[in-house]
């Protein structure tokens, strides 16, 4: 019977090591920006600041993670109320019935020591797609305040904002068809 016992014990010991973790935004240091060119000839940048990102892991590396994001669309600032305000409108993003963003990842592939090329699918504009990105795992260090485990990702890509239908009423001539995307955040541990 001690056999036994000892023999689940060792086994639970070993699926603890492999727990999943959640790892949950620090909004105060996470940031989700965007860039456009207007006329070819200058960049328009503008974020969202009203998200919420989980990253879900058991490895050390996050080589297993699994990023899930939701945006409020109408959370978009470019610094103009006026643009702001064209942007959520059925010009652009219609927030009025498409109010939400989201990002669930459906794969990483580990590219170099803490590179990786993160897939899954993005809607917009009501609009799903599959997309890949490009993801640096800068690293874990102990907050200094909290004293709890804090990983810093940075996220790039571009997007073709007529796979999402947003703004087909203004050529690219006016407005780049390629959309990057920058996501720089914080996370700590649950």
């Amino acid at each position: 019977m001690k056999k036994i016992s000892l023999f689940f014990l060792l086994v639970a010991a070993s699926f603890a090591g492999f727990s999943q973790s959640v790892w949950k935004a620090d909004k105060a240091h996470t940031q989700i920006k965007f860039d456009i060119t207007h006329l070819g000839v200058s960049t328009v940048s503008g974020a969202y600041t009203d998200f919420d990102v989980n990253i879900t892991s058991s490895k050390e590396d996050f080589s297993d993670a699994i990023f899930d994001l939701s945006i409020k669309a109408e959370s978009i600032n470019t610094g103009i109320q006026q643009r702001d305000t064209h942007l959520k409108s059925a010009d652009f993003f219609d927030v009025a019935t498409y109010p939400t963003i989201t990002f669930k990842s459906t794969g990483v592939k580990k590219v170099s020591e803490g590179k990786y090329k993160l897939t899954g699918n993005l809607t917009i504009h009501g609009i799903t797609k599959p997309v890949t990105m490009d993801l640096w795992y800068r690293g874990t260090i102990s907050h200094p305040m909290t004293k709890k485990p804090d990983a810093g990702f940075r996220l790039t890509g571009t997007l073709k904002r007529s796979d999402f239908e947003v703004g087909g009423k203004f050529p690219a001539a006016m407005l780049s068809e390629e959309v990057t995307i920058t996501a720089d955040g914080e996370f700590a541990k649950d």
